[in-house]
C-alpha cells in the first residue's frame, strides 16, 4: 500500500484513501495512549478513588438529551446497554448508583428499577435538596461522591462533589468545572466511561474482566 494519498484532500468528490484511513486509526491510537498517561486523566483517577457512589443526571447524560413523544404524548427514551452494564459492573465493586434529575418520567424510573438504584430522585429542579437528602441517607461525604451532569442545572452538584463527571455533549460551563470529561456523549456511552474509570480507580478492572472472561 502506497504512503502517499491518491486524491486532493480539498477536491469536492474527495474520499479518504488507504493510507489516510490507516492514518487515522494511527492518530486514534496515540490519542488513546497519550489519554491513559497524562496528568488529567491521573488527577481524575485520584480523586476517583474515594467514591462510593455515583449520582447521574437523565438528560443527555443517560440519554442523547432528545424528547421523543408518540400521538397520544407518551414519552420514550433511549438508553444504552454499555450504559446499562457499566453501572452493573459498579455494584460488583460495591458503589453504589442513583439520580438526580429535574423531569419525570416513568421510563426513568422503570431503568433505574431495572439497574437497582438506590437513589431515584425525580422532578427535582433543585437538585441541592435532592444532594443534602441522600448525603443524610447514606452517612456520606461530598469527597465520596461523584456526579455527572452536562448543564446548568448541574452546576450546584458539580462543584460539590469529590468527582465532578461530564459528558462530552456537556455545555462549556460544566466542562469547565469538570475533573474528567468523558470521550463520548450521553446516551452512547459516556456513563459507561465514568464507570470504567472509578473501576480503574479502585484496581478492579483486571479483576473484574477476569471474571467475565472464565
Amino acid at each position: 500500500m502506497s504512503d502517499q494519498c491518491s486524491h486532493s484532500p480539498g477536491s469536492p468528490d474527495a474520499y479518504p484513501s488507504d493510507c489516510e484511513i490507516l492514518e487515522g486509526y494511527r492518530t486514534k491510537a496515540r490519542e488513546r495512549d497519550s489519554r491513559m498517561t497524562d496528568p488529567y486523566r491521573k488527577r481524575a483517577l485520584a480523586k476517583a478513588k474515594d467514591i462510593k457512589l455515583l449520582l447521574l443526571d437523565v438528560d443527555g447524560v443517560l440519554t442523547d438529551g432528545n424528547l421523543l413523544y408518540s400521538s397520544s404524548g407518551e414519552e420514550s427514551k433511549a438508553f444504552n446497554t454499555q450504559d446499562g452494564f457499566g453501572l452493573r459492573l459498579l455494584a460488583e465493586a460495591n458503589i453504589e448508583v442513583g439520580l438526580i434529575t429535574a423531569r419525570k418520567s416513568e421510563v426513568v424510573a422503570r431503568r433505574a428499577t431495572e439497574l437497582k438504584m438506590r437513589y431515584i430522585y425525580q422532578g427535582k429542579s433543585r437538585k441541592n435538596e435532592a444532594f443534602k437528602e441522600i448525603m443524610k441517607v447514606s452517612a456520606l461525604k461530598p469527597y465520596q461522591i461523584a456526579y455527572m451532569g452536562d448543564d446548568w442545572l448541574d452546576l450546584v452538584l458539580l462543584q460539590q462533589v469529590g468527582l465532578a463527571i461530564v459528558p462530552a455533549n456537556g455545555v462549556r460551563e460544566v466542562q469547565e468545572i469538570a475533573h474528567f470529561i468523558t470521550e463520548r456523549p450521553g446516551g452512547a456511552g459516556a456513563v459507561r466511561d465514568a464507570c470504567d474509570l472509578i473501576i480503574e480507580s479502585k484496581n478492579l478492572l483486571r479483576e473484574l474482566l477476569q471474571k467475565y472472561k472464565s
